[in-house]
């Protein structure tokens, strides 16, 4: 199948303007100097160092910062953005493909490890650099150069046993909704895809993108889309965030979260309970607790298994089990995600 090639026009459709979000997108803090500068932190502060030369650099949206406790070199969301010397540390275990994708790449830009699911690779841009991040070594140039999407929609068409896509990257929503739009068109042309799945952390960083443009996208009458957020902490659901979730659940989103468990970040039992109260209050329910994905330079985030389990059984006791999310890890080679605490 052909994809419709798009005009080289970096504008929004309405009067030439630029949204909100693309604003806040652009409007970003890269250097460990005026993170700390604007958190009143000084760089010896920092627990492993600041490091301002991460060949994964510092990436945040100012936006994002306004949820950061100024002063506190432990802030649990602080210490998901900000590069430190820790990262350098070789760890026996950890390395630049955790989870062996490169042997499930049929062609450049789709991975396919589950039975009926594909997985499309639209960008390689992040609206933030997270530091446990499991494609933070993915080569995208290898995936996204050329046609881009062009193999994988054409791979996609031949493959009638697929029925469900997930968009992923990178991050599917740091495209504009033009862009988006293209996409999602593509692939509803292909009858036997009956779901759509997009995972996401750019609207906890940028509640902004959940505009009316994405919701009148997302509300298509082809399938009952999915948006899986990507929350770790209670406070990153900000009273924005729930207001824009709750406008895009009423118009037929499902809201699902995934978190990954993180140590020193939400260990504890408090904070996820929290975390899942927060989430439910704004119309998105708890999907899954991650174990951390081995990648080479977060192995300072993991939480042994014993450990989550007991937090996992403390969620229970709290929480009633709708709002408890799977423990879980992704194992390179197996069939599903494997369960740890259900």
């Amino acid at each position: 199948m052909a994809f419709k090639k798009l005009a080289m026009i970096t504008q929004e459709a309405d009067g030439w303007q630029v949204p909100d979000w693309r604003r806040l997108q652009a409007d970003l803090v890269t250097g460990v100097g005026e993170l700390c500068e604007r958190l009143s932190l000084r760089p010896d502060q920092i627990p492993g160092g600041a490091d301002d030369d991460s060949a994964f650099p510092l990436r945040v949206p100012r936006r994002y910062l306004d949820l950061i406790e100024p002063g506190n070199p432990d802030d649990p969301l602080l210490l998901q953005i900000l590069a430190t010397g820790r990262e350098r540390e070789a760890v026996p275990g950890y390395n630049a493909d955790p989870l062996d994708e490169s042997r499930h790449t049929p062609v450049p830009g789709l991975l396919h490890k589950y039975h009926g699911r594909a997985l499309l690779v639209v960008t390689g841009a992040c609206a933030v650099h997270c530091r446990y991040c499991f494609r933070r070594h993915f080569p995208y140039q290898e995936h996204l150069s050329g046609g881009r999407w062009q193999q994988a929609l054409d791979w996609l068409a031949r493959r009638t046993d697929i029925n469900e896509v997930i968009l992923s990257g990178g991050d599917p929503l740091t495209l504009s909704n033009r862009r988006l739009g293209e996409l999602l068109e593509a692939l509803a042309a292909l009858p036997h895809l009956r779901r759509l799945r997009i995972h996401s952390r750019t609207p906890v960083v940028i509640p902004e993108r959940l505009d009316e443009g994405l919701a009148a996208l997302l509300a298509s009458p082809r399938w009952r889309a999915t948006l899986v957020l990507h929350a770790n902490h209670p406070r990153e659901i900000s009273p924005a965030l729930a207001e824009r979730c709750r406008a895009l659940g009423r118009g037929g989103v499902t809201l699902l979260n995934q978190s990954v468990l993180l140590a020193g970040v939400n260990d504890d039992a408090e904070a996820l309970a929290s975390l899942s109260d927060a989430l439910f209050e704004a119309g998105v329910l708890p999907y899954y607790l991650h174990q951390l994905d081995a990648v080479a330079g977060a192995a300072h985030f993991a939480v042994p298994d014993a450990r989550a389990r007991d937090l996992h059984a403390a969620l229970r006791d709290r929480l009633p089990g709708f709002l408890v999310p799977r423990l879980a890890r992704e194992e390179p080679g197996a069939g599903s995600k494997t369960v740890l605490a259900g």
